[in-house]
């Protein structure tokens, strides 16, 4: 039991958690949170409030953004936007195949980190003198895949949500063909690939439902036996918890998985048959 907020710094961006300390923001406040390089300001999403979970760990909260801090907040930002119609004029000068994904300002360190993507390696090395020159700064250029340049940029997926790595995902974690078969999804690249070209984060998620349902229903094409007569299994509905059965006389119908009953020989070849039952057992 303990307590925690959630926060972030842009606008339906990633939510970060932390402990409120002695500070009670309400949804909106601009709180201040610690990161590597000092205090940075963030707006509060959920205020404080009583978890049952174990939340302890988590960054404490620094207090209440003052005038002072959202002045800077307010400088940082028009530099990054500075910086990066900057570092998008070098680029096409330099004529190099990038793009500018995201901008970095350490302002205690005067240093930029700009984060791009490229179809491959790139020689950018007269590209980060030019950048020194013109922000009067130090730079860092971070080449980023796929799956970054979707969570830093954001956007909407198929199923008309933010963007689950642009919003609460903290890794990625990887995601096979084979989790969409076994869901019975249709393999097809445009259907299941999210915003970033990738297969999507979330056929992750239900995968371990369908793995525990598939051991426990029938097969397809197993002989069952049902409340409407015997028959054939011609499909499995993992949420619905039924099983499409093809009847001997043609018909077909949808019926609980609870009533619908294996011969004992394809039960025990699938279950496995760990009891003797033999006259002369025990």
């Amino acid at each position: 039991m303990g307590m925690m907020m959630a926060v972030s710094f842009t606008r339906y961006g990633r939510l970060y958690y932390l402990d409120p300390g002695p500070y009670s923001p309400k949804v909106g406040d601009k709180v201040l949170v610690p990161t590597d390089s000092g205090p940075e300001v963030a707006e509060c999403i959920w205020a404080p409030q009583y978890v049952s979970e174990d939340v302890e760990g988590l960054p404490v909260c620094e207090g209440i953004a003052d005038d002072e801090h959202l002045a800077r907040d307010e400088a940082n930002r028009r530099r990054r936007a500075e910086s990066r119609s900057i570092a998008k004029k070098l680029i096409r000068k330099h004529e190099l195949p990038m793009k500018v994904i995201g901008v970095d300002y350490l302002d205690q360190d005067n240093v930029y980190r700009v984060y791009f993507s490229a179809p491959h390696r790139v020689d950018f090395r007269a590209l980060v003198r030019d950048l020194a020159r013109s922000m009067k700064a130090r730079v860092e250029l971070r080449q980023v895949g796929p799956r970054d340049e979707a969570r830093l940029q954001g956007g909407i997926g198929p199923c008309g949500r933010d963007l689950c790595c642009a919003t609460f995902l903290k890794d990625f974690e990887p995601v096979s063909v084979r989790m969409a078969k076994e869901q019975d999804l249709p393999v097809n690249p445009l259907r299941i690939a999210g915003a970033c070209g990738r297969l999507m984060c979330c056929l992750k998620y239900e995968h371990p439902l369908y793995v525990e349902a598939h051991e426990r229903m029938p097969r397809l094409g197993e002989r069952v036996g049902t409340p409407a007569g015997n028959g054939q299994v011609v499909g499995r509905n993992v949420p619905s918890d039924t099983v499409n059965v093809r009847l001997d006389g043609g018909r077909k119908c949808a019926c609980p998985v609870a009533s619908v009953c294996s011969p004992r020989r394809q039960h025990d070849d699938h279950y496995g048959d760990n009891q003797d039952d033999s006259p002369n057992a025990g």
